[in-house]
């Protein structure tokens, strides 16, 4: 059974979070205090963390990017807050994922499972040639070789590697990438991609996982 640890300081919306994570086959503990979250963590452990914004004690911002510095443990963020740099501004500092509130408890459970499904490694093949996605140290494994990626070029594999076989073109891949809307040209991704294949050949020197597609963008095959 999945842990998951509820951080939240509304004792209602806590206990909502945790009835319907058991319902759904999760165990849920709730801490109320920011201050006791990484001692917690620390000692017990968990396979997600719905971490709120604010708390007292402690804020989420600042328990998110402490739990980063010693475990790649999931975090979905959980704020009131609709200001786009905080959202952004979580996502930086290693969350996963976040929702907003009010929410409903059914949409915060298929998130959870989104998530955990997201970052789950793939089962090895007999060859040994699944790529392991390690989003808390932004590193790639196949087999025993591991690359270690740019935050941007983790972000394009993450993207290609959720999705194989589709093709996303140039001006989708600076959305996902470029959230801020910066100006960026498509020059920008290639160069990326172009970095991002050379690590990948080292890691699987006889298979080629991102495709360019001609006059389309990019797509990603599974190296069975």
């Amino acid at each position: 059974m999945k842990r998951i640890l509820i951080v939240e300081d509304e004792p209602r919306l806590a206990q909502l979070e945790a009835d319907y994570l058991q319902a759904a086959g999760f165990a849920g503990t709730i801490l109320a205090d920011g201050l006791a979250v990484v001692p917690w963590l620390r000692q017990h452990g968990a396979d997600l963390v719905l971490l709120d914004l604010m708390l007292p004690g402690r804020d989420g911002l600042e328990l998110c990017r402490e739990i980063r510095s010693f475990s790649t443990v999931p975090i979905i963020m959980v704020t009131a807050r609709i200001e786009e740099i905080d959202r952004l501004l979580g996502l930086e500092l290693g969350a996963d994922d976040y929702i907003c509130k009010p929410f409903s408890p059914r949409e915060m459970v298929a998130r959870v499972k989104a998530v955990l499904r997201r970052l789950q490694p793939p089962a090895p093949t007999p060859n040994g040639h699944s790529l392991a996605l390690d989003p808390g140290q932004f590193r790639v494994r196949a087999g025993s070789r591991e690359a270690e990626l740019t935050a941007v070029e983790f972000e394009l594999l993450q993207a290609l590697h959720r999705q194989p076989g589709r093709i996303f073109s140039r001006q989708q891949l600076m959305d996902l990438i470029y959230p801020d809307q910066r100006i960026v040209s498509d020059r920008t991704i290639d160069s990326h991609i172009k970095k991002l294949r050379k690590k990948l050949a080292e890691l699987l020197p006889e298979k080629e996982v991102i495709h360019s597609v001609y006059g389309a963008g990019y797509r990603y095959e599974n190296p069975d």
